[in-house]
C-alpha cells in the first residue's frame, strides 16, 4: 500500500485498488458493451429482416389477390356475354321488352369489363397477348346478338332464332372459349407459383422471428449472468469502501484537491479562449490573406506553362500591371474556386472571433457585480431612442414611448436589455412597411412590466423558444448576428430577479414582455454569479 503527502499534513489516504482488480473491472465493462453492441445488432438485424420479409409477404399476397382478381374477372366478362346471349333468346322467343332492356344492359358491360381485363393483364405478356386476342371474337358476337335483336324490328322472330341459334356454334364461339381457357389457364398457374412464393415468404419469416427470438433469450440469459456477477462485484466493492472509511478524511482532501484543480483548469480554459485560441486565428487570417495575394502570381505561372507547353507566344505585360492571366476552362474554374475557398476561410474566421468575442463579453457581464439605483426608466429608452434615431429613419420607422414607472435596479443592464430589444424591432421589420414600434409600461403586485411592441414580421410560435437560446436564431438568416442577444437578455433579466416571454405570430409583429421588481436589491444573486 502506497502514501502519499497531504496538503493539511495527514498520513492516511485510500489505498489503491490492485492492478487485477482494474484490468478485471475493465474487462467486465468491455463485455457488457460488447453484449449491449451484440444485442442491438440482433434486434437491428431481426428488426431489418422483419419489416424485408412483411414487406415480401404482402408484396406476394398482393400478386397472389392480383390473380384472383383477373380470375374474376375473366369469368364476370364471361357472364355478362351468357347473359347478353339468354337475354337476346329469351327476347327473340317472347319479345318481352324486359329480356331487351336486361340485354343491352349486360351488352353495356361486356366491353368495359373486356377494358378492364386487359388493364388488369398487361403486366404478363402472354395474358395481355391473350387479351388482344379475345376482343375480336366478342365484338363479333355482341354483333351477332345484336343482328338477332334486329330481326325482331323486321318482324322476322323465326329468323332471328335461327340466325342465334347457328351462331352458337360458329368460330368466333370456339374462338372465344379457347382464349378464355387459355387465360384461366394461365391464371391458374401464376396462381399456384404466386401461392408458393407467398407460403415460402412467410416460412422464412416465421424462422427469421423464432431465431431472432432465440438469440434474444440467449443474450438475456448472458445479461442475467453478467448482472449477478456485476452485483458481486459491487458488493465486494461496498465492503472495500466499508474497510476504507477509516481514509475518509484523507478522501476529502484529495477530492477537494481535485476540485480546487478544476477551478484552475476552468481559468486556464479561460486564457486560452481569450489568448491562446485566438492567436491562431489571427496567424490563419494572416497566412489566409498572404495566400491570397499569392493568388494571381501562382495562376499567371501556371498560364505561363500552359502556353509554353503549348508554344504559344507570351503576351507582353508592362511593369507593374497587374493582368489577369489567360487561364484555360480546366484553370479558370481552379481560380474561381480557389478564390471561393479562401472567401469561405475568411469568412468562417470572422465568424468564430466574433463568437470568442461575443463569449468573452458575457463572462466579463457574468462576473460583474450590479448595483442597485433609482431609474427613471423612461428618461432610459428615450436616450436609447436617440442613439437609434438615424437607424429608425432609414427604416421609415417610428419609436414611440409611453410613460413608463420608476424602477430601483441596475442602470447598465436595464441599457442592455432594452437597446437589445428596441434594435432588434427594427432590424425586424417588414421590408415596404412603415415601422411602429411602441414601448409600454404598467405596475403589478410589485412589479414593473414593460412591452416592446413592433409590427415587423414576427416569430412563429414553434421558434418562441428557440430564440432565446444561446447562438440559436430563428426565421430567415438574412440579418447579422450571432444568436447571443436574446439569451443575454433573458441571463441579465433573470439576474435581476425578472421573467421575460414573447408573444408573436408570423407577419404580425412582437411583443416581447419584461417583467422586473420594482425595488430590485442585491445580494445573494451577485455572490452566486
Amino acid at each position: 500500500m502506497r502514501r502519499r503527502e497531504l496538503p493539511r499534513g495527514g498520513s492516511l489516504i485510500l489505498p489503491r485498488l490492485p492492478l487485477v482488480t482494474l484490468d478485471a473491472t475493465r474487462q467486465r465493462a468491455i463485455g457488457q458493451i460488447l453484449l449491449l453492441a451484440a444485442g442491438f445488432l440482433v434486434l437491428v438485424a431481426i428488426s431489418t429482416s422483419s419489416v424485408i420479409l412483411v414487406n415480401q409477404a404482402r408484396q406476394d399476397s398482393l400478386w397472389v389477390v392480383h390473380t384472383v382478381e383477373v380470375e374474376n374477372q375473366i369469368n364476370a366478362l364471361l357472364l355478362q356475354i351468357r347473359r347478353a346471349e339468354s337475354a337476346a333468346r329469351g327476347y327473340l322467343l317472347t319479345t318481352d321488352p324486359r329480356f331487351l332492356a336486361e340485354h343491352q344492359t349486360a351488352v353495356a358491360t361486356v366491353l368495359p369489363d373486356l377494358d378492364k381485363l386487359a388493364r388488369l393483364t398487361r403486366d404478363n405478356p402472354v395474358q395481355a397477348e391473350n387479351s388482344k386476342l379475345l376482343r375480336p371474337p366478342v365484338q363479333a358476337r355482341l354483333a351477332e346478338f345484336a343482328q338477332a335483336i334486329d330481326f325482331v324490328t323486321r318482324n322476322d322472330i323465326a329468323g332471328g332464332i335461327a340466325m342465334l341459334r347457328q351462331s352458337g356454334s360458329n368460330d368466333s364461339v370456339q374462338r372465344l372459349d379457347d382464349v378464355a381457357g387459355a387465360m384461366r389457364a394461365e391464371e391458374d398457374r401464376l396462381f399456384a407459383l404466386r401461392t408458393a412464393t407467398a407460403d415460402r415468404t412467410q416460412r422464412l419469416a416465421s424462422i427469421v422471428t423464432v431465431t431472432g427470438s432465440g438469440l434474444v433469450v440467449a443474450l438475456a440469459g448472458i445479461s442475467i449472468f453478467l448482472v449477478r456477477r456485476s452485483a458481486r462485484a459491487r458488493d465486494e466493492a461496498e465492503a472495500q469502501l466499508r474497510d476504507n472509511n477509516l481514509n475518509l478524511e484523507a478522501t476529502v482532501d484529495e477530492r477537494t484537491s481535485d476540485l480546487r484543480e478544476a477551478n484552475n483548469e476552468i481559468q486556464r480554459f479561460a486564457y486560452i479562449v481569450s489568448h491562446d485560441l485566438r492567436s491562431p486565428l489571427v496567424n490563419i487570417m494572416g497566412f489566409t490573406s498572404e495566400l491570397e495575394e499569392l493568388r494571381a502570381d501562382i495562376f499567371k505561372r501556371i498560364a505561363a506553362l500552359v502556353r509554353a507547353a503549348a508554344s504559344a507566344p507570351l503576351v507582353p505585360v508592362a511593369a507593374g500591371e497587374e493582368v489577369e492571366p489567360a487561364l484555360d476552362d480546366q484553370d479558370k474554374q481552379l481560380s474561381q474556386d480557389y478564390s471561393e475557398a479562401l472567401g469561405f476561410i475568411k469568412s468562417s474566421i470572422a465568424k468564430m472571433d466574433r463568437l470568442i468575442t461575443a463569449i468573452l463579453n458575457l463572462t466579463r457581464e457574468g462576473r460583474r457585480e450590479f448595483e442597485p439605483v433609482l431609474i427613471d426608466t423612461r428618461e432610459l429608452i428615450e436616450a436609447i431612442v436617440t442613439t437609434v434615431a438615424h437607424q429608425a429613419s432609414e427604416a421609415n420607422a417610428q419609436i414611440r414611448v409611453a410613460p413608463l414607472p420608476d424602477i430601483v435596479s441596475d442602470r447598465l443592464a436595464l441599457e442592455q436589455i432594452f437597446s437589445n430589444l428596441i434594435d432588434n424591432a427594427l432590424k425586424y421589420l417588414k421590408p415596404g412597411v412603415a415601422g411602429d414600434i411602441s414601448v409600454r409600461g404598467r405596475t403589478k403586485l410589485g412589479f414593473a412590466i414593460f412591452e416592446i411592441t413592433d409590427n415587423g414580421r414576427g416569430i412563429d410560435p414553434k421558434d418562441h423558444q428557440r430564440i432565446f437560446d444561446l447562438f440559436r436564431r430563428a426565421g430567415a438568416q438574412d440579418k447579422p448576428g450571432q444568436g447571443i442577444g436574446l439569451a443575454h437578455v433573458r441571463a441579465l433579466v433573470r439576474r435581476l430577479g425578472g421573467t421575460m416571454s414573447v408573444s408573436s405570430e408570423l407577419h404580425s409583429g412582437s411583443t416581447f414582455t419584461v417583467t422586473l421588481p420594482i425595488n430590485w436589491k442585491a445580494g445573494s444573486r451577485n455572490r452566486d454569479t
